[in-house]
């Protein structure tokens, strides 16, 4: 990004997922690192590299990764949608209990969570425990390996349970739950502060001057405010990527009393975000791409087949529970289901049944936020998902609030590089950086006709999961 907020080149490397067990999720730190060592000298090619001036890094959030005394990572990251940890996590939430949970932390305990995570290390690999050194996140990692120094930043932190948000400090009482010292914790700044500068090594292997500044960055969802503009109170977007996640700024704390989302610092200093994620909305998506559109590498035919079938899809929903259920139910044992298939139905329902039942979970969502007084003017809208203009409706129409789709694809890489803008000094603050940069189009407005047809089916929706919450936890027994 030039310093007008102009995006000059984008590069994208993918690297693998390793599922060893059932509801498991891994991957290798040394994967990432290897696809930053590729990915940077590419975005170069082409540009003068000595007018770099800043990098920052929007990173996956709760991945738990370890390393040992000479920085060498113990084991793979266990990542945010692993759900092996669900025993730690009923010991958190009923042995420790919510409420002190949420007195330390803003958050109870949740299954993607670092923290569950170290205790399930400190059980099962206790090997391995007692090797940690230092224990970091995914971006803190990549930027550990630009800088040499063990670094996060609040809005990352948050999302670990370790940190004291309302005070932005590790908690003491966590700390000791989870049997770890502060010293294994990285150092605390603010997402746009300067950690540090390229390491000569990193500098070489990447193409740049070793004085280009380093930022802490941010958790993917803070970086994704950034880069969406969301830096003021009660303003709202939504990412549908793998995940669907609602994010609202708020200057004054809010914590649900419920803990149905979670409320983690943001990249503005002095605020925060309240989250809620649907863990499989896009995922949902490319799994039925996949499994009833082999022969389609896009999603054109598939948007087709869905705007053809009617609202209801004549008559078959679909629970988005792929990976378990984050808001509202923090339930890792729901999974996936069609209800009211008949012989009736084509794949077009089918697919149109999937992008409902994504769109409702997500209402699920907001009506927590609605719960706690947050009710947003307009949702501002990224990520893959965000290029269907027939999802975009269905939104504005399931949520009842109009959608204005975000220029940049990938805000949270946006977000990234304003927060390095402002570390290297181009922009006086976060919220001028962002109205520089930041660009969206025009706002689609919900029908109050389709509205009101969608809230039928989406009553109907919500008595699923209650009736099937036994039968999940059974099922996950067999």
């Amino acid at each position: 990004m030039d310093e007008t907020g102009s995006i000059a080149n984008i590069v994208s490397r993918e690297y693998p997922i390793a599922f060893p067990h059932p509801g498991w999720s891994e991957q290798d730190p040394a994967d990432w690192w290897a696809a930053v060592c590729d990915g940077i000298p590419a975005l170069l090619e082409g540009f003068d590299a000595s007018q770099v001036k800043g990098i920052g890094a929007g990173g996956q959030m709760h991945g738990l990764v370890v390393l040992d005394k000479n920085d060498a990572v113990i084991r793979p990251c266990i990542l945010w949608n692993d759900g092996r940890t669900q025993r730690q996590v009923d010991y958190l939430n009923g042995v420790i209990g919510k409420d002190k949970l949420s007195r330390y932390t803003a958050n109870i305990a949740f299954a993607g969570f670092t923290a569950p995570k170290l205790l399930w290390m400190r059980e099962n690999e206790p090997d391995n425990f007692a090797r940690i050194q230092k224990i970091m996140l995914p971006k803190d990692y990549i930027n550990y390996k630009l800088t040499g120094v063990h670094c996060t930043d609040y809005s990352d932190a948050s999302g670990m349970l370790l940190l004291d948000v309302e005070h932005k400090c590790w908690s003491k009482e966590m700390l000791d739950i989870c049997g770890v010292q502060e010293s294994q914790l990285p150092k605390l700044f603010e997402s746009w502060q300067p950690v540090g500068t390229l390491t000569a090594e990193a500098a070489q292997m990447l193409g740049l001057p070793a004085d280009v500044v380093v930022c802490a960055g941010a958790g993917d969802n803070a970086a994704s405010a950034i880069g969406t503009g969301v830096v003021e109170d009660c303003r709202s977007f939504l990412t549908l990527g793998t995940s669907g996640v609602i994010n609202t700024h708020i200057d004054t704390l809010r914590v649900d009393a419920q803990g149905r989302v979670h409320t983690f610092c943001a990249a503005v200093p002095g605020a925060w975000l309240v989250v809620a994620s649907q863990q499989s909305a896009g995922l949902s998506m490319q799994w039925m791409r996949n499994t009833l559109y082999p022969e389609d590498n896009e999603y054109a035919r598939i948007n087709a087949d869905i705007a053809a079938r009617p609202i209801g899809a004549q008559r078959l929903l679909y629970l988005p529970y792929l990976l378990g259920d984050r808001s509202p139910h923090m339930d890792p044992d729901a999974r996936g289901v069609f209800f009211g298939l008949s012989s009736i139905h084509t794949r077009g329902d089918m697919a149109r049944a999937v992008m409902e039942g994504v769109s409702y979970g997500l209402r699920d969502c907001l009506g927590v936020m609605r719960d706690m007084g947050i009710v947003p003017r307009e949702m501002l809208v990224c990520g893959g998902g965000a290029k269907s203009p027939i999802w975009r409706q269905m939104l504005a129409d399931v949520l009842s609030v109009p959608m204005r789709r975000m220029e940049s694809s990938d805000s949270g890489a946006l977000g990234a590089c304003i927060l390095a803008a402002v570390g290297a000094g181009v922009y006086a603050n976060i919220r001028e950086a962002c109205g520089v940069s930041v660009r969206c189009g025009g706002a689609v407005q919900p029908d109050a006709a389709r509205s009101a047809e969608y809230e039928k089916f989406y009553a109907l929706f919500q008595r699923l999961y209650p009736h099937m919450q036994e039968d999940f936890k059974f099922l996950s027994k067999l």
